[in-house]
């Protein structure tokens, strides 16, 4: 076991790509400065490459680069620069001099965890708060929803739409038990979010609190934003009873979890999410009306705006927003939005993949080969793939993204595709009810946006050399 200089951690609301990204990045950064790093992972399967403490006691300063709780109390009294995972991956280097010369904020021992965030160069921001917070939910509740969605789909692909009711047809035993299987899996999601929610702000303690919150959110009726506001909600009770409790003698410790904190706070969230629910539900209900009337009327503005989200920052917080309204709605019942989403979010490491495919001599080897991999990523519904496509040149090459995912988008609408599973990519084709249409909507999209990003490097290339004979011929005047 070595001692580092720096140390970091990763983590993504999804823990695919853009944690292993920042990993890669940093570790680059590093190695090019002559600097040791040792960077913690916190992906779906869990932590890997786990910090130990003494690691974090030896290193001159912390980097968490992350969208989700990682867990930031381990590295009180140590120098932190907490940025966004995708600044991670874009400016690594950056954050490998601000963390050498000493930039960043130190966290007091008594520090709450909900309040170390501080992005580098700027003030602790809310609302970066309230994302990273929901971004730790939504990572937990994705498996979740996932499983249950695919098993549900399995069951009505297989045996039929009415198999699982035995006053009908095309009942089957089987089918019924498969998807009780999968609608007791898509139960647990808005409880796992809300609890995984106040989990991040006030750790165990809120865990609890915010499950059962979740649980009384589901039973009135109120859905995925009931969970949410649950979540939070009980996070900042159990802080508010830690702050007001903070007066009780030390021996009293083991009370206040124990007992104090999970009684009050589940007693006072239940009451609350139930006065609530009322309300709650009605908005639920009328938030899904808007988006169902969006796609029966209007598929072209619901298509144009769901792509565009969904390429804008390719697995930031806008692209979040339209992949976590797609999951609500999955949960709902409704698999038609999901389906755009998953086509606009399929369509950007697509659309790169073509453009070397065939435009490759003006891009170089690197881009090339990243290309090639884009294919796999994009058909497995992993759109980081393309950031650093986008990275080089946003102006233009975000534009042609956007595009494509909303051409991609707009014809699934269009064709009304069905998708009953959040993620995947084609790998949950066999599930999907629309194949062809689905396929050839991404693919139509992709092309594209294809074939105008490869014309943009074929310009930029054309340019540059231009540039570079124009500077020849001056050289060869002046002399």
């Amino acid at each position: 076991m070595g001692n580092y200089q720096l140390i970091a951690a990763t983590g993504c609301p999804t823990g695919i790509a853009h944690t292993y990204m920042a990993q890669e990045a940093l570790e680059q950064a590093a190695k090019k400065k002559g600097v040791t790093i040792k960077v913690e992972t916190h992906g779906q399967i869990g932590i890997e490459n786990e910090l130990t403490a003494e690691e974090i006691k030896h290193a001159e300063a912390v980097i968490i680069a992350a969208d989700k709780d990682v867990h930031p109390e381990r590295f009180a009294g140590k120098r932190i620069i907490d940025v966004s995972v995708s600044t991670g991956i874009k400016d690594a280097e950056r954050l490998i001099d601000d963390a050498l010369a000493g930039k960043g904020s130190v966290a007091a021992e008594n520090q709450a965890v909900d309040t170390l965030e501080e992005e580098t160069g700027s003030n602790t921001s809310f609302g970066r708060s309230i994302y990273k917070n929901l971004m730790n939910g939504v990572s937990h509740m994705l498996p979740f929803v996932v499983a249950g969605g695919v098993l549900i789909a399995i069951s009505f692909a297989v045996w039929g739409i009415y198999s699982f009711d035995p006053e009908n047809a095309q009942y089957n035993a089987t089918a019924a038990m498969l998807k009780s299987v999968g609608d007791a899996a898509m139960g647990m999601m808005v409880p796992v979010l809300a609890a995984y929610i106040a989990e991040g702000i006030a750790k165990r303690p809120g865990l609890v609190v915010g499950f059962v919150g979740g649980i009384v959110a589901t039973n009135g009726g109120t859905g995925f934003l009931g969970g949410i506001l649950a979540g939070f909600l009980a996070g900042y009770l159990i802080l508010l009873l830690q702050k007001v409790m903070a007066g009780l003698p030390k021996q009293l410790d083991g009370l206040k979890a124990i007992f104090l904190y999970p009684v009050i706070g589940v007693a006072v969230i239940g009451i609350i999410m139930s006065l609530l629910a009322d309300p709650m539900k009605a908005v639920n209900e009328g938030m899904m009306s808007f988006l169902a009337g969006f796609e029966n009327s209007n598929p072209l503005i619901l298509g144009v705006i769901v792509g565009c989200m969904c390429a804008f920052d390719m697995g930031g917080p806008v692209n979040k927003a339209a992949y976590v309204t797609g999951t609500a709605l999955l949960a709902q019942g409704n698999t038609t939005f999901m389906a755009g989403v998953s086509a606009a979010c399929i369509a950007p490491p697509l659309i790169t993949g073509f453009a070397t495919l065939f435009f490759g001599k003006y891009f170089d080897t690197n881009d090339r080969n990243a290309g090639l991999v884009n294919f796999i990523l994009g058909s497995t519904h992993i759109t980081e793939g393309a950031i650093p496509f986008a990275a080089k040149d946003p102006i233009r090459v975000l534009p042609t993204m956007m595009l494509g995912s909303s051409i991609a988008a707009v014809l699934t609408y269009m064709f009304g595709v069905q998708v009953p599973a959040p993620h995947g990519g084609f790998l949950v084709l066999p599930v999907v009810t629309g194949k062809i249409q689905w396929v050839a909507s991404i693919l139509i999209g992709a092309l594209v946006g294809g074939v105008i990003l490869g014309l943009i490097q074929k310009n930029s290339v054309a340019k540059k050399e231009k540039q570079t004979t124009e500077q020849v011929e001056k050289s060869a005047v002046a002399k």
